[in-house]
């Protein structure tokens, strides 16, 4: 018997915001073959996913270039699109200069203690 994940496990495994997922997918357990099979042969909804969102905050947050911490700090708790961060790295506005020049002096601290 193969060993079985909630959806959102998986969501987070494979970098997607499960609300945006089908509903199969959000519905049912994954077990690790399954997984396995999604990352070696994603089909067109996980690739779609990938290219264009919406993202998870995690996710958001890296294409930002700033952390998690730095989204709730701006209010941003919804998942972005492709679009939308693409409109914000275009046109940063003020939150997100200043995040991202914390999350370069974190950064630099990190590599100066570690």
């Amino acid at each position: 018997m193969s060993q079985t994940m909630k959806p959102i496990t998986a969501a987070a495994k494979l970098g997607i915001y499960l609300p945006a997922a089908p509903e199969s997918f959000r519905n049912n357990p994954i077990t690790r073959d399954e997984l396995d099979e999604l990352r070696t042969n994603p089909p067109e909804w996980l690739l779609e996913l990938h290219r264009n969102g919406p993202f998870p905050r995690d996710v958001v947050a890296r294409k930002l270039g700033i952390s998690r911490s730095g989204l709730a700090r701006a209010g941003v708790s919804d998942a972005m699109d492709a679009g939308q961060i693409g409109e914000l790295l275009a046109d940063p506005p003020g939150w997100l200069i200043d995040e991202r020049e914390t999350a370069k002096k974190v950064a630099r601290e990190r590599s100066q203690n570690g």
